[in-house]
């Protein structure tokens, strides 16, 4: 049995992923940071299932803390052969002119440093064993240029161009790197939001409906799964056709 780590999967998309990939044979590490209910609640629900897992608790921008996760991880469900990055932080909508350089750099520590700590961490064995799988979890945002969250819709960007400078490097030792870019998935944080907002995005959408995160669990399964062998350096958009790329 294959090991799997999924940052931030107490809850949304991450515990979505969590439950698809071991629905899938894989065990999986459910990480998380504070919420130890919601992520022992996943665990529980993939082993009433017949499945494997183990919480996982430590905040993925904590350097110390994230090397003792991944020992511990290794430990207990045996040597990681993929990472799914999609721990995040919180996202302000901010214009231009309250924004400050630390609110840039708040949302560069998920999405280029935890992502490229956690990766150096696993490379050695993953190139002894000349195999390994990242799967990162970007966003619609990059190419939609959201007005007044340049702070995180920059990350986003830099997370991507990570992928694919990952691919090129990696390639030839087996280890695949994509990028899943969900797009907008209602849920309680966006209640404020006027229903006109909604409307239009959907307008704009070609398939007429929001995802869910069942879709995107569905595509990390794929991308884990020896069908996408051949596929790497990619970003895969489920948005329902709301970027067209």
């Amino acid at each position: 049995m294959k090991t799997c780590l999924v940052t931030g999967a107490s809850r949304s998309i991450g515990a979505a992923i969590a439950r698809g990939l071991a629905a899938d044979g894989w065990a999986v590490a459910v990480n998380y940071a504070s919420d130890t209910e919601s992520a022992e609640g996943v665990v529980a629900d993939i082993q009433a299932a017949g499945g494997t897992a183990c919480a996982a608790q430590f905040s993925v921008i904590d350097h110390a803390a994230l090397k003792a996760g991944i020992a511990e991880i290794t430990k207990t469900l045996g040597p990681i052969d993929l990472v799914v990055n999609n721990a995040t932080g919180p996202q302000p909508d901010m214009p231009i002119m309250e924004q400050t350089w630390q609110d840039h750099l708040d949302q560069l520590e998920f999405f280029v440093k935890a992502p490229f700590e956690l990766l150096k961490l696993l490379l050695p064995d993953w190139h002894a064993r000349g195999s390994g799988r990242v799967i990162n979890i970007g966003s619609e945002a990059f190419e939609l240029g959201n007005p007044t969250l340049g702070h995180y819709v920059a990350a986003k960007g830099a997370q991507l161009g990570l992928t694919r400078s990952w691919a090129n490097e990696l390639g030839a030792e087996g280890i695949t790197v994509n990028l899943i870019a969900p797009g907008w998935i209602p849920g309680p944080r966006h209640d404020h939001f006027p229903q006109s907002a909604k409307e239009g995005y959907l307008e704009a959408t070609p398939l007429g409906r929001f995802v869910d995160e069942a879709a995107i669990a569905d595509v990390a399964v794929f991308l884990a799964s020896s069908a996408a062998d051949n596929i790497t350096g990619q970003k895969i958009a489920v948005n329902g056709g709301r970027t067209l790329c």
